[in-house]
């Protein structure tokens, strides 16, 4: 079944100059493996539709059940610079909770939210 994000995962985030850091983090073990193969850096990418300019990097905290993304030229040219108050880091992570993932049926008693 097709869940959003934010049935699975909660999300923390933090910025430095023009680049976001969004760490996106399972609400239990059983969803970790779900969202390391449908949450690649490309899909993180794409999902923000042209607003981040640079790379995204994927690094996987397995033992914290935890993907980090650093996002380059995510912010508009950095927090202090941007006219773009919605770029900043919170409001990014806040926006991924909205991505949808596939999540097998024998899940759905985990599932936070309805």
């Amino acid at each position: 079944m097709q869940v959003k994000l934010e049935r699975v995962a909660h999300v923390r985030s933090g910025d430095k100059g023009n680049t976001s850091n969004i760490a996106v983090i399972a609400y239990c073990d059983e969803f970790y493996p779900l969202l390391k193969a449908q949450l690649t850096a490309a899909r993180f990418k794409a999902f923000y539709r042209g607003a981040i300019k640079g790379e995204v990097t994927r690094y996987e905290a397995d033992n914290l059940a935890a993907l980090n993304f650093v996002a380059e030229g995510a912010l508009g040219g950095g927090v202090s610079r941007s006219l773009s108050l919605d770029n900043y880091g919170k409001a990014l992570s806040a926006a991924i909770l909205g991505l949808e993932i596939e999540v097998p049926e024998q899940y759905s008693n985990l599932l936070r939210g309805g």
